[in-house]
């Protein structure tokens, strides 16, 4: 069983706080839950792991960014259980509520063979970079401008 504590350590309001790993949990389409999951999870109805996730995501204004995507059901299944007929998506991406649109499409992986029961997850993001001009020791009172490829 999975315990949460109340709130997180805080972060400063320009970080992006990622919470990623199997979580063993089930989350579903509930409407209590619907601002969290969205309507993409593979399950209909949150197991109990699942539903103390969800309330740590709301407490903290978290969303479960790995439930938000359309995809194939193939695509959203992480966990295979050995008899190779149970599925299940118990491997969860949690991120801040107002850094969401960061992540641009997390899916699984089926190919690669990592000898394990769990597929990998593939998470897409997309975040520009600050980059902050350096002083030239050199000439005192000219900016270097960086390019980056």
């Amino acid at each position: 069983m999975m315990i949460f504590k109340k709130h997180m350590i805080r972060a400063p309001k320009h970080d992006i706080v990622m919470i990623l790993g199997d979580l063993n949990t089930k989350i579903g389409k509930e409407k209590v839950y619907e601002t969290v999951a969205g309507k993409n999870t593979l399950h209909d109805i949150s197991n109990q792991n699942g539903e103390m996730v969800c309330n740590f995501a709301i407490e903290n204004n978290m969303t479960a960014i790995s439930t938000q995507f359309q995809h194939k059901t193939i695509h959203k299944k992480t966990w295979i259980m050995p008899d190779l007929t149970t599925v299940n998506q118990i491997d969860h991406i949690l991120i801040n509520t107002n850094k969401k649109k960061t992540v641009q499409d997390v899916q699984t992986l089926r190919g690669p063979n990592c000898d394990s029961d769990h597929f990998f997850v593939k998470t897409i993001i997309k975040q520009q970079l600050i980059i902050t001009p350096t002083r030239n020791t050199e000439n005192s009172g000219i900016w270097i401008t960086l390019e980056t490829q």
